[in-house]
């Protein structure tokens, strides 16, 4: 028999390259790994109650992750160390390297990464991730988080948990939800935690489910002062202003939020009287329960009583400024809120803000106040507490545009990163009050082409800009393709300026029959204008059907009486002159005095013409009007022959 030999293997062959390296990577793995401690340091582990040691603070590890900077590759070494240590699943390494993490939102989401890979994550460590995507305004993230992560994995809340998801809950008004994590409370015994107790006191208030709060407020007897002054809080907001009365009296503590909410209650529902006897109970009053108070009478229109309580301040902040200030032009007394911005700025005891400047610009454009709007652009530009938005942007560039200075209203625009309506609106109205009708079209296709979508206020502005500069054909034109093209009803705004642009231009019939073809009802700006084109126009028949009308609208206004005399005046008709002049006396009838606005440099002041002055008085005055009036015309016609 033969045996038949089997081909022996090649034998292993093992460069010299390789066997070096193959003999360090042994030599390497035999020795211990390394660390970024000294052994030399005492344990800081100690022992349980059964003998097994247990990790503290003081292991060199943690405190070096507490003293890190935070930058990940330092938390990646330490987390290598916690690793090889066999110290990464221990609850305490693990929950201080992921809360080490959530500091800081570069690398937050590294801690979600993290925290998959732990075998047993406690409720710690869960609380400081949703307080991370809290801190992230990432609300919908911890709900998720709670949902898919601590419940799934069976990872038991504890008393910090809940009110982190109330919270979002009530920020976000998702009352179902919250009702769901009500369950979860009751299921999980904390139901009487005080903590969350309040917590969903002020949910359901949030949500309107005030009885909801009610029963919450009921079932335990266990409360402190921010349970009553959250079930306070919530009645006051649903509008139970009575029932949160009753509760407050019933209080045997109060601190200074359980007076204001009180105080704000009252003002919400109207009762200044209340508040203000409230107030004046108050022992203690801090700067909100005044800002409360001021608020609410000026909501109320109370001038006198807003000054005088705003100079009982013994102490202000930024609101309170505001709320004056706002209150102020809101009841069109700009020069007073320029005085008060002025003293404001003098005592120094506050800086403005964007609220503040909104008010300011306000009344520069209220006044023709371009040097003091200015001063503010300047402000806004050298400040660094200001950061202009664009509500702030708008309120300047209007300021401008109402000032007549277009150019730096131009200049503003185009600063402006974002623009939305009202920017191009104030844009158009700039141009077009000042008689640069054709550029405000220019702004109104720039604006269909490069910004937002017009709206009803965007053909009001641009059908003013051709009114005022005599542009018949593209009024027309703009008033068909609101309806044609945009979708858009016109208003009694629109059909008021087409009847101003036709009766300016003469085309009074045109005007009239507009008026006839209206789908509501015209008002008496209608017919007001039509009568102000009658009278330029001198059309006597027309004229007097229009103020007859007028005059059946608003009996007691004088206006269209006067208008109807100058019409009899123009055409030599005195008998009727002296007639309409008969009808005003006999129904009391007095107009109200004029008044102009006049700038000194820097100086303004109002003139104006009361019912007492003599006689020679007013014919100077008037004497002086047709004489400025008459200079008026004749450089305008110089204007236009040398154009």
């Amino acid at each position: 028999m033969t045996v038949g030999l089997r081909p022996s293997k090649p034998a292993l062959t093992i460069v010299p390259h390789s066997l070096e390296k193959f003999l360090k990577t042994q030599k390497n793995l035999r020795r211990p790994s390394p660390k970024i401690w000294n052994d030399q340091e005492p344990d800081f582990s100690k022992l349980d109650g059964e003998g097994v040691s247990t990790l503290t603070l003081g292991h060199p590890v943690l405190r070096i992750l507490e003293s890190c900077s935070g930058t990940i590759r330092e938390l990646n070494q330490i987390q290598a160390q916690l690793i090889v240590s066999n110290l990464f699943q221990h609850p305490l390494a693990s929950g201080r390297i992921i809360k080490k993490l959530c500091s800081s939102p570069n690398i937050a989401l590294h801690a979600f990464s993290l925290f998959t890979r732990l075998e047993q994550p406690d409720a710690f460590i869960c609380n400081t991730i949703m307080r991370s995507y809290v801190s992230m305004n990432d609300p919908h993230s911890v709900l998720t988080f709670y949902c898919n992560q601590m419940m799934r994995k069976l990872i038991p809340p504890n008393h910090f948990t809940f009110p982190i998801l109330i919270k979002i809950c009530a920020d976000l008004c998702l009352i179902a939800e919250g009702e769901q994590i009500h369950t979860h409370i009751v299921k999980f015994g904390f139901d009487l935690d005080l903590f969350v107790k309040n917590s969903m006191i002020h949910l359901y208030s949030v949500c309107g489910k005030i009885d909801a709060a009610r029963n919450v407020f009921d079932e335990s007897s266990v409360s402190d002062i921010i349970t009553w002054n959250s079930i306070i809080d919530g009645y006051v907001k649903n509008g139970g202003i009575f029932v949160a009365r009753e509760f407050f009296d019933e209080m045997q503590e109060r601190d200074v939020f359980s007076w204001n909410s009180m105080i704000s209650g009252y003002i919400g529902s109207g009762d200044s009287k209340s508040a203000l006897d409230l107030f004046e109970l108050m022992p203690n009053k801090d700067v909100v329960s005044w800002n409360c108070l001021i608020d609410g009478f000026a909501k109320n229109g109370s001038l006198l009583v807003v000054r005088e309580l705003f100079d009982m301040m013994p102490s202000r902040n930024i609101v309170s400024w505001n709320i004056t200030l706002a209150f102020l032009v809101r009841s069109n007394n700009c020069n007073e809120c320029l005085n008060l911005f002025s003293k404001m700025m003098e005592e120094g005891e506050v800086k403005p803000n964007e609220a503040t400047l909104m008010s300011v610009l306000t009344s520069c454009a209220n006044l023709g106040r371009l040097d003091m709007g200015k001063w503010v652009h300047s402000y806004i530009k050298t400040s660094r507490n200001i950061k202009p938005d664009i509500l702030l942007f708008t309120a300047l560039l209007t300021m401008y545009a109402k000032c007549g200075s277009m150019d730096s209203a131009q200049e503003v625009f185009a600063e402006m990163p974002e623009r939305n309506v009202v920017s191009w609106n104030s844009m158009i109205m700039g141009y077009g009050i000042h008689g640069q009708g054709e550029k405000a079209l220019e702004m109104f296709l720039e604006m269909e082409k490069k910004g937002p979508r017009p709206n009803d206020a965007t053909f009001v502005c641009a059908l003013c800009a051709c009114t005022h500069s005599g542009l018949v054909l593209e009024g027309w034109w703009y008033f068909g393709i609101m309806r044609r093209i945009y979708n858009i009803e016109p208003k009694v705004e629109h059909y008021g300026c087409m009847v101003d642009l036709l009766g300016r231009a003469g085309l009074v019939k045109d005007s009239e029959k507009l008026i006839n073809m209206m789908p509501m009802e015209g008002g008496p700006a209608l017919w007001g204008a039509l009568l102000s084109s009658c009278r330029m126009h001198s059309n006597l028949e027309l004229g007097e059907v229009v103020a007859k009308r007028l005059i059946e609208l608003k009996p007691s206004d004088i206006g269209p009486h006067v208008l109807l005399s100058n019409i009899y005046a123009s055409k030599g008709k005195w008998d009727e002159v002296e007639s309409v002049r008969k009808i005003i006396k006999e129904k009391g009838l007095h107009k109200a005095k004029g008044c102009s606005l006049l700038r000194f440099g820097f100086e303004s002041s109002v003139s104006s013409v009361e019912d007492d002055d003599s006689v020679h008085k007013k014919s100077m005055v008037y004497s002086m009007l047709t004489e400025m009036g008459a200079h008026m015309k004749l450089s305008c016609r110089d204007h236009v022959w040398t154009n």
